[in-house]
């Protein structure tokens, strides 16, 4: 889900008629100041965060005068709270509250319907009072009306019943008109004067809803629970656009130096990448980030999600293990994770569990290719543990130490005689350094076919250069792989990764 900051939330609360405090989203000091001054009275100035805990975190301060405000503001923007990079702040006017409601609304996952929430004591630690929280399962088919509300409130709402009823009615009509997940309003505020206010608001959208709303200004598709960071925001350009597969890319808190080892972790397969990530914490190591790609992903996403994990600074180890019994072919894999190792080489181990379709020609191919590259690298089956390879990578740490030898290839100059467009990259090649039998062999590694030697004696498309374009060619390193295997650097397959600053370059 893409979780909206809380001015966001509180602008679409606004558009249907429910009351918000005064107040505008600041992204520097003096504007801060500014808001303050028009409020004309004491502020709260609040970081705009994805944390439930900022008022923990020092992330929710108070200002009795414009320069206060200003100064709040200051400490917050540019600087973390909570762990997340705070980028602006909401400078509201400071209300006299009474009493605290929460209200709700979810989509239930289990019973795949609206539901309404209700609690008659809001505020902080409300998590702590779920248990306790009133619910009202609603149709798909009609938004409920204001009798059934008034009466799922019950007495608990007390002379408010009516009007909290409205206000709860606004929520799932704001909810449904962004196609939020969850819609959140906690505090809702009785004032002193007796009105009803929505102090604070959370809302999340919809992943696959949020192209719908632009005016949201949400530019990951994603719920993180924190700013994205640099890394994060480069992953998500790999993904959003390339439905094949999917590739998850989050960086864990703290950056992997939790005590153990610090690795980049790389996952291939929903609930057994989970699992890997629980057995690599259980032997010592220490997640620097949690990747998934899964769904059977094209080559070049499992390549690009290996490149951006071999960026992050300080690893020690790569370790890269999902279900053991995926269906996406393990030697695509295989070739992607060997293609970022062979033009990256970090000097750093890893260790693969490659488990599922083509797992021994997968093992196979990292161990041929293990002896090129500047540290070692291990390829385990299905049935070997998540521990078990772990562990190994744990030792393999522990024991490395600092090569002395490049072992990398001499390469001369590539000469790019014929290039073709895919569709996340291009693929070219070095006619000068084939002939005959290696074009033959190369273009019957392809295994759509899409390509044939021609009168020259040389590999070309055998389609339309439009159609290889549009996904015909499906990005899987065969025909790299198989001038690889001749001896030959007669095919550059590039996957550009715009923004990707490589960290390791030559260890």
């Amino acid at each position: 889900m893409a979780q909206l900051h809380e001015h966001r939330a509180k602008q679409i609360l606004a558009a249907h008629d429910i009351p918000i405090p005064r107040g505008r989203v600041a992204r520097d000091a003096d504007e801060a100041r500014s808001i303050a001054r028009e409020s004309a009275g004491p502020v709260v100035v609040k970081a705009q965060i994805h944390s439930t805990s900022r008022a923990a975190a020092g992330g929710i301060r108070f200002a009795d005068s414009p320069d206060e405000a200003m100064d709040a503001a200051r400490a917050l923007i540019g600087k973390e709270v909570g762990g997340d990079l705070c980028e602006a702040v909401l400078v509201d006017e400071r209300l006299p509250i009474d009493r605290e409601f929460y209200l709700g609304f979810i989509i239930d996952n289990v019973l795949k319907r609206p539901t309404l929430l209700f609690s008659a004591d809001g505020g902080s630690g409300i998590e702590d009072r779920a248990a306790s929280m009133r619910k009202l399962v609603c149709s798909v088919r009609s938004e409920p009306t204001i009798e059934t509300i008034r009466e799922f409130l019950g007495p608990d709402a007390g002379n408010d019943r009516d009007a909290i009823a409205v206000i709860l009615l606004g929520l799932y009509r704001a909810a449904f008109s962004c196609e939020a997940r969850t819609a959140e309003i906690n505090p809702l505020a009785k004032l002193s004067d007796g009105r009803l206010v929505a102090v604070d608001a959370r809302v999340s959208v919809d992943d696959y809803a949020v192209f719908r709303h632009a005016d949201l200004g949400i530019d990951m598709a994603r719920e993180l629970g924190h700013t994205p960071t640099k890394l994060e925001r480069i992953a998500w350009d790999v993904e959003r656009d390339d439905f094949r597969g999917t590739f998850y890319f989050v960086e864990i808190e703290g950056n992997g130096d939790s005590g153990g080892a610090k690795i980049g972790f790389h996952g291939a397969g929903g609930g057994g990448s989970m699992a890997s990530l629980d057995a690599a914490q259980r032997n010592g190591l220490s997640p620097a980030c949690y990747v998934d790609t899964s769904g059977n992903p094209p080559a070049s996403k499992v390549y690009r999600a290996a490149r951006i994990i071999l960026s992050i600074p300080g690893t020690k180890g790569y370790f890269l293990s999902g279900s053991g019994v995926a269906s996406q072919e393990q030697f695509g894999l295989a070739r992607a994770v060997l293609k970022a190792f062979l033009e990256v080489r970090p000097r750093i181990p890893a260790v693969l569990r490659l488990g599922g379709n083509g797992e021994d020609i997968a093992k196979e191919l990292v161990e041929r290719y293990a002896p090129m590259l500047p540290a070692p690298i291990e390829a385990f089956r299905k049935e070997d543990s998540a521990d078990k390879c772990a562990e190994r990578l744990r030792k393999l740490i522990i024991d490395a130490d600092p090569p002395t030898i490049d072992v990398r290839p001499a390469v001369a100059d590539f000469r790019e005689d014929y290039r073709f467009e895919t569709r996340t990259g291009s693929v070219a090649f070095d006619y000068s350094r084939i002939d005959l039998r290696s074009a033959r062999q190369i273009t019957e590694s392809c295994p759509q076919k899409i390509l044939k030697v021609n009168d020259e004696g040389r590999p070309e498309l055998a389609i339309g250069r439009d159609e290889a374009a549009r996904g015909k060619c499906t990005e899987c390193l065969a025909c790299e792989f198989a001038a690889r295997d001749l001896g030959l650097d007669a095919v550059r397959i590039e996957f550009p990764i715009p923004g990707l600053e490589t960290t390791r370059e030559g260890g």
